[in-house]
């Protein structure tokens, strides 16, 4: 694998974690990106990215499925500037179950320039949740993708939906594409906005006008509450070739798929870098030219300020906007 060998960031180097081991073969997330060539429009939003820890001050929960390396929100900011981001959405973790207490400290350390979506317990307080709110959490995460989850009653889910739902927040959901009839009436039955990460990982092998990426189009169509991420093209991608090596121009074969949802729901689009990256296998793509895959997706100024600026800044920043985000 090719590493990222040029001008380190300038905030600290990431720290070594003495409390914790992290899963064998794990990849560490690029400390040198390059600048991206695409400059972004002012106050862009990086919409789907996490903090890891650091793990001797918030530990990772015993149930996880992997231990990661640290990536703190010093590391975090340091990249939104390094890319040049004027604001973060920060995705709870897996490895840190529901305890949400990074995900809290990133939130007021930023200033008011993050927004969060935590992952929260049926039982959690209605003060717990208010705390939460003050913080900056907008959202809670539903995953179901096995691999890195304990299954979760759907009761549990629905009521913690309902619950979520006076305080304006909505559903992030996770999921394969190979899963989506089946949940296709629990999504549906949601009080919420739901915002899907990462086009449900549609098989990009497969046919763009096939039936499984149809399908999914049909669930954006006929729900319009359900928002998408066209983010993680390096978790998508079979053919590549691969962010790295000042590659600006990767992931081809996942461009059609973000191309088709960009052009039919535009203003329910949202992009994230995902940054640290977790789990991925056989390469760590760089941050910078992930940056440079946005305008072949997104293909005009108009697009680009819908999905990086207008929609994330409606979701997460409505009083800002003046607008609703529309259920």
């Amino acid at each position: 694998m090719a590493s990222c060998s040029r001008q380190h960031l300038a905030e600290p180097e990431r720290k070594i974690n003495m409390h914790f081991t992290k899963t064998s073969g794990w990849l560490d997330w690029c400390a040198s990106p390059v600048k991206p060539d695409f400059k972004l429009p002012p106050n862009a939003v990086d919409a789907h990215c996490h903090v890891f820890g650091p793990g001797d001050k918030f530990p990772f929960a015993h149930e996880r499925k992997y231990t990661p390396c640290d990536a703190s929100w010093e590391q975090l900011f340091a990249l939104r500037d390094h890319l040049g981001f004027a604001r973060n959405v920060i995705v709870q973790a897996t490895c840190h179950g529901s305890d949400n207490r990074a995900l809290v400290d990133a939130l007021i350390h930023s200033e008011g320039r993050a927004r969060g979506v935590a992952t929260v317990r049926h039982d959690i307080s209605d003060d717990e949740l208010q705390v939460l709110h003050e913080a900056g959490v907008r959202g809670v995460r539903f995953n179901f993708v096995k691999r890195l989850v304990d299954f979760t009653p759907r009761d549990e889910l629905k009521r913690i939906s309902e619950r979520i739902a006076k305080f304006g927040w909505h559903v992030v959901v996770y999921f394969e594409a190979a899963d989506l009839p089946e949940l296709w009436d629990f999504f549906t039955d949601l009080p919420t906005i739901i915002v899907v990460d990462h086009m449900g990982r549609p098989d990009v092998s497969k046919a763009v006008d096939g039936p499984e990426f149809q399908l999914f189009l049909r669930f954006m169509r006929e729900n319009p509450n359900v928002w998408s991420k066209v983010s993680c093209p390096e978790r998508l991608s079979v053919t590549g070739p691969n962010a790295v090596n000042g590659e600006r121009a990767a992931y081809r074969d996942v461009i059609p798929f973000a191309r088709e949802v960009i052009s039919q729901f535009p203003d329910r689009v949202l992009w994230g870098t995902d940054w640290p990256h977790p789990n991925l296998k056989g390469h760590m793509p760089d941050d910078g030219l992930l940056v440079d895959f946005i305008p072949w997706i997104a293909t005009t100024p108009a697009l680009q300020q819908k999905l990086l600026v207008d929609n994330p800044l409606r979701l997460y920043w409505p009083e800002e906007t003046g607008a609703s985000p529309c259920r």
